[in-house]
């Protein structure tokens, strides 16, 4: 099966019309004078790709105007070419934009296709969503319009889209067009910039530099952040954009910050509140969720009375009374029902940002876990508590790097495997640029090394596979999990110590890494030479080289990260005559196979999860969803066994698989803890492009028993030991065989 990767350089793409009317040019009919290619057209995905495919105008073949664009392949080095235009200023109202255009193909091959794609990005072109026609034009056929649609948003500014061609043969296209809720985009109504985007005044700064740490000014700062935060997503003055909140802050901390005690915290704050408009009355605000309601909204010290002045908390209670009840400028709700944190600004060229912008960093995750993180019940403390105890941090954070440790900090702090940091974060200062050229794992309680990333004939000699890591440059590694594991985002403590080694133990700002060694009896120390850590991405121990084979003539074997939904037929003949089938989800699945390699295992239709979501009318309230049931009754199903493999790798989408495959009688779950984050992901940008992001939706068996931190149920424990490393074994496939042997 070929595997075709969707790909564009996006730096490459950028083309500025000032600010006069859009103008697309999906027809190419305006030529660029000197390339004589279709002006703002971008031809090739990358610079290789024109080796494999030739993209030129066609003046005979077209379906509207003068001319088309052909895609033909010509050499098999690349699988897919696409074509691309981009529009930089595509702010427009409107609740949907669609991309319809017309293809004309000759000869596609069997697994490839020709479609239609568009992305909208934000304005600092992050993409926002992205839709790809990969079930679009197959075969030979003659013009055809083809239509593909997104819902837009107010945070989206750049549109860019085109053709696309996977595999061999030819693809014309022709009259592509762009509509907003189905009014061509040349003809939309362009979307007013909101203040939030506009008030400028401390863009270049706070103008906070200096605030001194002591009891009451940690209440004054708490306090802040999480007045703040409340109005944010509650005032039906703020929630539509009109006040750079941001901004707002710098306005409000400098005179919060002055106050000695909680009544004069309380005067500046109420002072603050009355200026904007008293909310109108809300007629909905107080009728009860027709939903299970799973998890309620937690307003932290703001209005228990003990802090802030009855005046005050009166004036607050008044607001949450008669908030905003509908989406908003900030937050948005994706398709799957998780939250879409909008318009929020990346300051990326604030990579030490000041005292003030590091604030709003704290306070904006703050808020957006206390109002919208399904999983906040289960932190494991008082998110009110978690504010007050990171505040030092961010104030006293001196440079770059401690400001990321402070992050990192507080993200590990909710326990979700989901809270990584992104790429875009200066992470080698912490970590180093380099990494050891081989894998290690924690097993029995050790570090083991497992495994080679790359040809390192040196290192090969005097390392081997089963020996036992006892320090790193002089440390030991108690030591370094001492150090490492506050700063390690995961969910649990066995996808903590997963994690650790690739992210922190052995990686280095040296060239080389000391490290004490045991094998057998033996001691000795070894300097590691160290590689690029982008070498050492691969993960090693559960590359297969194709999504399904028989391990003998009665065991089938899928393996998640390669599985196709289109193999299906063939998986359902060739393990027609099998006792038992393992599945391997020891890996992030390449596919869903929840309605489909599922229901072929599972025979009758049953709920097999239930999920929470934020509920628009009460921030920080989450209500549960509709049970989500797979199987389908049915005769053709198979009867053998079926064992489930999984480890802490297992995340998401593999523990979400899991748990629909558990719902038939004759699946059983093989393996340790997984990595207990499931639920479709919600990505959170801070201060300095730090990308992070939260399990966006909460995740239930049908009985409401938790999966977050928790992970699938097991029913069989087991895990990988020294001597099964030491013999080359992988113990989790070998006890799954032995147990369909048995019957088992």
């Amino acid at each position: 099966m070929k595997k075709y990767i969707f790909i564009f350089i996006l730096g490459v793409l950028f083309v500025r019309y000032g600010n006069a009317q859009v103008v697309l040019n999906g027809d190419f009919e305006k030529i660029d004078k000197v390339s004589k290619n279709p002006e703002n057209w971008v031809l090739y995905a990358n610079p290789f790709a024109a080796k494999s495919y030739a993209v030129k105008l066609d003046s005979v073949v077209k379906q509207h105007g003068r001319y088309s664009i052909l895609i033909e392949r010509i050499a098999p080095s690349l699988n897919q070419n696409t074509i691309t235009y981009n529009i930089p200023e595509a702010a427009f109202e409107g609740k949907t934009i669609t991309l319809r255009g017309y293809i004309k193909i000759e000869g596609l091959e069997e697994e490839g296709y020709a479609g239609l794609w568009f992305q909208l990005n934000n304005e600092q072109g992050k993409q926002i969503s992205r839709y790809i026609d990969n079930q679009g034009a197959k075969g030979t056929s003659d013009w055809k319009q083809y239509s593909i649609e997104l819902p837009n948003r107010s945070d989206v500014k750049i549109i860019q889209y085109g053709g696309i061609l996977a595999g061999g043969g030819k693809a014309w296209f022709d009259n592509l067009e762009l509509l907003i809720d189905g009014v061509p985009m040349e003809r939309a109504k362009a979307m007013v910039p909101k203040k939030a985007a506009t008030d400028t005044a401390f863009s270049k700064g706070s103008q906070i530099n200096h605030i001194a740490i002591n009891p009451q000014q940690i209440t004054n700062l708490a306090i802040v952040g999480q007045f703040w935060a409340f109005l944010k997503y509650h005032h039906p003055a703020i929630v539509t954009g009109d006040y750079n909140w941001d901004a707002e802050l710098f306005r409000l901390l400098p005179l919060a910050t002055k106050a000695k005690n909680n009544n004069e915290l309380s005067s500046v704050l109420e002072k603050y509140l009355i200026q904007f408009p008293i909310p109108p009355l809300c007629k909905t605000c107080n009728e009860s969720a027709k939903e299970k309601v799973l998890l309620r909204a937690d307003y932290g010290e703001l209005l228990d009375g003990k802090i802030l002045s009855s005046s005050l908390v009166k004036k607050l209670v008044l607001v949450r009374d008669n908030r905003s009840t509908g989406e908003n400028y900030w937050i948005g709700k994706a398709i799957a029902g998780q939250a879409l944190f909008k318009n929020e600004k990346a300051y990326e060229n604030m990579v030490y940002p000041d005292m003030g912008y590091r604030l709003l960093s704290l306070y904006r995750y703050w808020a957006m876990i206390n109002y919208y993180y399904p999983n906040r019940d289960v932190i494991g403390e008082d998110w009110s508590k978690g504010l007050r105890s990171a505040i030092p941090d961010f104030i006293l954070a001196a440079n770059q790097k401690e400001y990321t440790i402070a992050v990192l900090k507080l993200i590990s702090s909710i326990n979700d495997t989901h809270a990584a940091i992104g790429l875009s974060v200066p992470f080698n200062l912490i970590a180093g640029k380099y990494a050891a050229p081989f894998q290690a794992k924690f097993i029995e309680d050790k570090l083991v090394l497992t495994g080679f990333y790359v040809n390192t004939p040196a290192v090969r000699e005097n390392l081997k596979v089963g020996d036992l890591i006892l320090a790193i440059n002089g440390k030991t590694i108690n030591d370094l999990l001492k150090a490492y594991l506050p700063i390690t985002p995961a969910s649990n403590y066995d996808r903590k110590l997963n994690d650790l080694p690739a992210t922190y133990l052995l990686r280095s700002h040296e060239t080389t890494l000391k490290i004490a060694v045991q094998r057998g009896e033996q001691i000795f120390e070894y300097n590691v030479p160290m590689i690029d850590q982008r070498l050492a991405l691969i993960n090693i121990n559960y590359t297969k080289p194709t999504g399904y084979y028989l391990i003998n003539d009665e065991i089938g074997y899928v393996y998640g990260g390669k599985y196709k939904n289109s193999e299906l037929p063939a998986i359902k003949k060739d393990f027609e005559k099998t006792k038992g089938i393992i599945i391997d989800l020891r890996v992030y699945p390449s596919e869903s196979m929840i309605n489909t390699l599922a229901n072929y295992i599972k025979a009758i239709n049953a709920p097999f999860a239930i999920g929470s979501e934020f509920d628009f009318s009460k921030p920080g309230s989450f209500t549960m969803t509709k049970p989500i049931s797979n199987g389908a009754p049915t005769t053709d199903y198979y009867k053998g066994k079926v064992i489930i493999l999984v480890n802490a790798v297992s995340q998401s989408r593999a523990e979400f698989t899991a748990m629909a495959f558990q719902g038939a009688a004759n699946v059983r779950i093989l393996g340790s803890q997984t990595s207990g984050a499931d639920g479709d992901f919600s990505t959170i940008i801070l201060p300095g492009n730090i990308s992070t992001g939260i399990s966006g939706i909460g995740v239930f068996y049908p009985d409401l028993s938790p999966t977050q931190r928790v992970g699938v149920r097991i029913d069989e424990w087991i895990k990988p030991t020294i001597k099964g490393i030491l013999e080359n074994k992988d113990e989790l496939l070998e006890k799954a065989v032995e147990l369909i042997k048995k019957g088992g």
